[in-house]
């Protein structure tokens, strides 16, 4: 994928899970591009002081680690502050990335077995409110604190890293379906909202890649490197896309999706998946 190095150059960004998976392919990509300075947020110590060292040895003076846990509002704002005085007080690009795939029965299955089989629970409620802290919430304080200052600023480009599971709502990940379905529709509200204040808003899917996401799993034949995902993703934000899609699969799974007549191909896919997933066999 072709990324427009000159859209990026001399610009400042933010990448929060930046520490490792699409989120570090995305720092290490940008800086490649040219970029002047980017903060690694995380909150993952370790990962964020041995990636923020190596990349500071490369590119000196334009890379900073912030340790930013998402899931609370304050450390947001903290790490937004912290990044706008490194940038010298503006903020071009903001990509709100961390987040996690949630699976798990929606109520305990009548075949105790599954659980078992699957490898995760019936999900609780505080299952339910961490789910949306990080996917969900994670963004909309980003959001929050980013679009005063890139307004104030006469602009500014704002991604949320949502996922192909927004259209096609994998079955024993209603969690991960629903948190990034609704982040989603907050970002693409955003978008026009914001238009006018020249402030550029996507979402943006990574695709089937090879992350974190698959710990425990057999990987799909042909799943991509985050380095695909990084640069397809900044392909798409230099074009400055509604919807930014990581693979083939999320763009032809966004087609049918809501398609009403298409209905039997999402149907068909989704009970296979699901019969499949309670046998032990996690496909997609």
């Amino acid at each position: 994928m072709e990324v427009n190095k000159k859209y990026f150059a001399g610009k400042t960004a933010i990448v929060t899970g930046a520490a490792s998976g699409i989120g570090l392919a995305l720092i290490e990509e940008l800086l490649a591009c040219g970029t002047n300075k980017v903060v690694l947020a995380d909150f993952n110590r370790a990962n964020l002081e041995k990636h923020m060292t190596r990349l500071a040895g490369q590119y000196p003076g334009k890379v900073k680690g912030i340790l930013c846990d998402v899931t609370h509002e304050e450390n947001v704002k903290s790490m937004i502050v912290d990044a706008l005085d490194f940038f010298g007080g503006k903020i071009d690009l903001l990509i709100n990335n961390a987040g996690a795939g949630f699976a798990g029965c929606f109520v305990a299955p009548a075949d105790p077995d599954v659980i078992d089989k699957i490898g995760c629970r019936a999900q609780t409620n505080e299952d339910w409110e961490k789910a949306f802290a990080l996917n969900f919430y994670g963004a909309l304080y980003g959001c929050r604190e980013a679009i005063p200052l890139m307004r104030k600023q006469g602009g500014g480009q704002i991604v949320n890293i949502i996922s192909g599971i927004a259209f096609y709502n994998m079955p024993y990940q209603s969690m991960y379906a629903a948190t990034k379905a609704a982040l989603n529709a907050m970002t693409l509200s955003l978008r026009a909202e914001f238009w006018d204040d020249n402030i550029k808003i996507s979402s943006a899917t990574p695709g089937t890649t090879a992350t974190a996401i698959w710990e425990g799993k057999s990987m799909p034949k042909g799943i991509q490197t985050p380095q695909q995902s990084a640069r397809k993703i900044l392909a798409g934000i230099a074009e400055n896309k509604r919807i930014i899609f990581g693979d083939d699969g999320d763009i032809s799974g966004s087609k049918n999706c809501f398609n009403d007549d298409c209905q039997e191909i999402p149907d068909q896919y989704l009970l296979n998946i699901a019969r499949q997933r309670r046998t032990g066999n996690f496909i997609v």
